[in-house]
């Protein structure tokens, strides 16, 4: 899958595509369902897909820290969107410039002059352009002037609740992890880059892999028995921390893996983790003692849940 980083990066090579529009945070089965559309459309056509995203998501630019935790991290969706079979991943930069497009601008330079749009799937619900004056309506109206079709996605349901991100990190911040597979269509994973921490779990006996969260946070928190998978790795089991590890007063989310019967390096590797079960809460111990009998005690539950 190709990736192109901003309006700037479009070239005459990118005219002439079917598109869709939206955060895909988490690229769950309702946003599954919607490249589906995306790519019959493509092949019909004989045109490429294109699924443009948006860094930083807009309720992070408006929000700040208050935004709510991302499921996917910008890594973590590309791999997903390109598992998916989608051609081309345009990521916008959401600036003030950006959030300052009215709507006319938006259809005039991304969908016509950038990437001249034959075809373009939103959700039923999608508003665009400065104070969200665009809207559905809005795009049939310019797909009919300007010659591209317009259709809005159907809503996909589990359970007579439709499937969104929203949902599905309301489900994880409750650790109903099958639920939340359920409606990924996946086990909910992280993946990240090991590094260098503290080295404590190395002191307690229990070595960790550590992956920083960096501004983005997990929706998770608390201690799981997890699947973790990587270069150096293979796939292996293992009980996992995500949180500020109050013990020890850590100002950082951390997560933090220990894998079973692995002692090898691994910093700067890729590492995806697998939640599988959810053991315990997170919570501050009194001193480094109880919290090492509480360690061992998490590490036989996760065995025992393996087994």
């Amino acid at each position: 899958m190709e990736l192109i980083r901003g309006l700037h990066n479009l070239r005459e090579k990118h005219r002439g595509c079917v598109a869709t529009i939206g955060n895909f945070d988490g690229v769950h089965l309702g946003h599954c369902k919607v490249l589906e559309q995306v790519k019959q459309k493509a092949e019909e056509l004989g045109l490429p897909s294109v699924v443009i995203t948006f860094e930083p998501q807009p309720r992070e630019f408006f929000g700040g820290a208050d935004a709510p935790p991302r499921l996917t991290r910008f890594g973590e969706k590309f791999r997903l969107l390109e598992d998916q079979g989608i051609d081309r991943h345009l990521c916008l930069t959401f600036n003030e410039r950006l959030r300052a497009m009215t709507a006319n601008q938006f259809v005039e330079e991304l969908l016509l002059r950038g990437l001249s749009v034959k075809h373009f799937v939103v959700g039923d619900d999608f508003r665009f352009g400065c104070d969200r004056t665009g809207d559905y309506s809005m795009l049939r109206a310019a797909g009919e002037k300007h010659g591209f079709t317009v259709v809005n996605t159907h809503t996909y349901e589990l359970d007579g609740e439709r499937i969104s991100s929203s949902r599905v990190r309301s489900v994880l911040e409750n650790n109903q992890l099958d639920k939340a597979a359920q409606l990924l269509g996946r086990t909910y994973t992280v993946s990240g880059r090991v590094m260098h921490g503290q080295k404590l779990g190395r002191q307690l006996g229990v070595p960790t892999a550590n992956v920083r969260m960096h501004r983005f946070p997990c929706p998770l928190r608390g201690v799981y028995a997890v699947e973790a998978s990587g270069e150096g790795v293979g796939r292996l089991q293992g009980v996992c921390n995500v949180g500020l590890r109050p013990t020890v007063c850590g100002q950082q989310p951390v997560l933090e893996v220990h894998l079973f019967d692995f002692d090898k390096e691994i910093y700067g590797q890729l590492l995806t983790v697998e939640f599988r079960h959810f053991i315990r809460d997170e919570r501050k111990f009194d001193g480094i003692d109880m919290l090492k009998q509480q360690i061992f005690k998490d590490i036989e539950e996760a065995r025992a849940f393996f087994a």
